[in-house]
């Protein structure tokens, strides 16, 4: 039994209090947050103690923790638990510096700590099984990635001043699963962004419209297209293109039902948010992260996985904003 404490009880604390709750071999132990009634509210709800991050971090009765505080606390927490000889699982980023980042993973090496990224999307029973038909050969060799991924509409002024950005807030997610469908580092970005639904988000410095292409060193392209808009629900679309055939994950819907009138064939509204569309994932990533443990496998997905994907959102904006194309450090130490 894997024994956890979250530390941060908003809305993904919520999340994973949750998911852990509904995994075998997992226990809600504690919850810690500053703000008393959202401490109080998750531990009612799951029957979990309520303690300070310092009385957690030299529990006996807690293996883990599950890191749901702001995003610049992540690193600092990360070390901090994996000295004191706890597994972590984190939320995206580590920290929106790659140069941060870094200097967290050698502290994780250092103390042999045991770190799981929280990459959602890989563990959507949709997406997983792409990725399991590609990895069976069912498409030969990939060629090209399409991922398609709009939000219903913006986040608050106050989040998107906090966030990094859109790069590396909401693109990040399909810079991952472009690596994990790719099977391949990429080595070129190009990225195109604008501001199309909210002056406002223009004004903070960021963007809400963005199309990047990725390119890897055997030709393999991947085409990300994100956008804070998307006035029918939350639009999550993937297809893999590979030398034999294709494969596509399609929308979730409130209902598998269609309608048929005079006026055509009508399906079911989109499901409106991360939230929703990926309970089951959320509980199958804390799964993973118990199975890791409890086994001594490797972390199904990894601080390192969280760098390559923040590499790639860094690029991004340069490209963005430069006009032009850019090329990895990482491809061009390899070059050298």
């Amino acid at each position: 039994m894997t024994r956890f404490a979250v530390l941060g009880a908003g809305r993904i604390g919520q999340v994973h209090a949750r998911a852990i709750a509904q995994v075998e071999g997992a226990a809600l132990v504690a919850i810690a947050d500053p703000i008393a009634a959202a401490a109080d509210s998750v531990a009612a709800k799951y029957g979990c103690d309520i303690r300070t991050i310092d009385t957690i971090e030299s529990s006996d009765d807690v293996d883990a923790v599950v890191i749901c505080t702001p995003t610049d606390t992540h690193a600092d927490l990360i070390e901090r638990f994996c000295r004191a000889g706890k597994a972590v699982f984190c939320e995206k980023p580590v920290d929106l510096d790659s140069g941060r980042v870094r200097d967290c993973l050698r502290v994780v090496d250092e103390t042999g700590g045991r770190v799981m990224l929280g990459f959602n999307r890989r563990f959507d029973p949709d997406f997983a099984a792409m990725k399991a038909a590609i990895d069976a050969g069912r498409i030969g060799k990939v060629e090209m990635v399409t991922i398609i991924s709009r939000d219903p509409g913006a986040p608050p002024a106050d989040y998107i001043t906090r966030s990094g950005g859109i790069f590396r807030d909401m693109t990040i997610h399909d810079f991952d699963m472009a690596r994990w469908l790719l099977g391949e580092e990429v080595e070129t970005v190009m990225a195109q962004a604008s501001v199309l639904t909210d002056p406002t988000i223009g004004e903070l410095g960021d963007y809400d419209s963005v199309n990047v292409i990725l390119r890897t060193p055997s030709g393999k392209q991947a085409i990300i297209t994100n956008s804070r808009r998307a006035t029918y629900g939350y639009d999550q679309r993937v297809e893999v293109l590979g030398a034999a055939g294709m494969i596509s994950a399609k929308n979730q819907h409130r209902a598998n039902i269609q309608f048929a009138d005079a006026q055509g064939f009508h399906d079911a509204p989109l499901l409106d948010f991360f939230m929703t569309r990926y309970i089951a994932a959320y509980a199958a990533e804390i799964a993973g992260f118990v199975a890791a443990l409890r086994d001594g496998t490797p972390m199904p997905t990894t601080a390192l996985d969280g760098l390559r994907a923040l590499e790639l959102a860094d690029a991004a904006l340069e490209s963005a904003q430069s006009g032009q194309a850019v090329q990895l450090a990482s491809a061009k130490q390899k070059a050298a």
